[in-house]
């Protein structure tokens, strides 16, 4: 049986629209937090995760070179200090 009654055929009409203005509301929303998001993250200036690993990677060969040059330099200063 259906039931033809203009009241409840609006009030599902406003519900449904209401609904609809919601979803909206929340994709706005979540599009200003996201920039508002990525704003902030560009404003701390931080470095990406690929960037920090090669800077990573080049400050341990540093290391490693300047290792082997000191033992180099102190086996050098063995053979000319009598």
């Amino acid at each position: 049986m259906q039931n033809d009654n203009p009241f409840l055929d609006g009030l599902a009409r406003l519900f449904t629209d209401a609904a609809g203005a919601a979803q909206g509301a929340k994709s706005e929303f979540e599009s200003f937090l996201k920039q508002r998001f990525e704003k902030l993250i560009a404003d701390m200036d931080l470095v990406r995760r690929d960037e920090f690993e090669a800077v990573k990677a080049m400050a341990a060969k540093a290391r490693e070179e300047n290792e082997a040059l000191a033992r180099r330099l102190e086996a050098l200063e063995r053979r000319t200090t009598p």
